[in-house]
């Protein structure tokens, strides 16, 4: 049976359209993709239900992907420190055919099916743990092999596919299927496919992070302060939330370091 993510595009000539055309038939397919998340919620809740825990007793979440999902992985696992202020190694995204995957596709890497728990056990990744598993296609051997290995060691297990049925959801004790349609451009999952698992990673990392009490209201008081942007950000929080002038915010960021600190140091002076 084809796979959805396989089928031809509904739109025909490409190369023959003005690029108006082109960006609002782009636009159009990307509307199609939260309303597919949407309908998958359920499926993401149980997912994020069964790693918040393990996270909370200091496990760590794991990605393991090839090509356009891996790097989508890592992306999401790079981005937790900074934004979250939480240690290095607590979400970890894993490539097939390693970090020079990132920038360079590396042949046949996704092909082997036992490279991801070899890749895993340079973690020492245990049942304390959790694994996602991220191809659109739902086929790729490095994934599914990962995941298998991993759910018979005991491990947490998920997935984010964009077909149905396939062997990577099956892999998975917590599959979720964001089924989006024909790519406009046959077969390119790195557009609605590679856009619906970016936003489902973004539920799953944001919605721990929250509940593991890393954002204050509505903020990212825990944010690594690494440039001026930042520092400036923090700073209008303070301000904010403690109805402080600017002048005070930034000797408050200058003496603690940190949003949160600043705070805890101001109201309980």
């Amino acid at each position: 049976m084809e796979k959805i993510t396989e089928q031809s595009s509904i739109y025909e000539q490409l190369e023959n359209k003005s690029i108006a055309e082109i960006i609002s038939n782009i636009n159009a397919e990307d509307q199609k993709v939260a309303l597919a998340v949407n309908a998958v919620l359920p499926s993401v809740e149980r997912l994020i239900a069964a790693v918040f825990p393990k996270l909370q007793l200091g496990g760590r979440l794991f990605y393991i992907g090839a090509g356009t999902s891996g790097r989508l992985g890592v992306v999401d696992a790079s981005e937790i420190p900074p934004t979250f202020g939480v240690a290095h190694g607590i979400v970890i995204g894993i490539i097939a055919g390693g970090d020079t995957a990132i920038r360079k596709a590396v042949e046949f890497a996704e092909d082997d099916t036992t490279q991801a728990w070899k890749d895993l056990q340079d973690y020492q990744i245990t049942n304390k743990d959790c694994l996602i598993g991220i191809a659109a296609s739902g086929s790729t051997p490095y994934v599914v092999g990962g995941l298998s290995a991993a759910r018979q060691a005991g491990i947490t297990t998920g997935a984010i596919v964009c077909n149905t049925g396939s062997a990577v959801a099956n892999a998975a004790e917590f599959p979720i299927e964001v089924v989006v349609g024909p790519e406009y451009v046959t077969g390119s999952t790195r557009m609605k496919s590679g856009t619906a698992q970016k936003m489902v990673l973004n539920m799953i990392s944001t919605a721990c992070m929250i509940r593991l009490g890393r954002v204050k209201g509505n903020k990212m008081v825990d944010m690594q302060l690494s440039n001026n942007k930042l520092i400036h950000r923090g700073a209008k929080m303070l301000m904010d939330e403690l109805n402080i002038d600017e002048k005070l915010a930034n000797e408050l960021i200058t003496l603690h370091g940190n949003v949160r600190k600043a705070m805890e140091a101001f109201t309980n002076k």
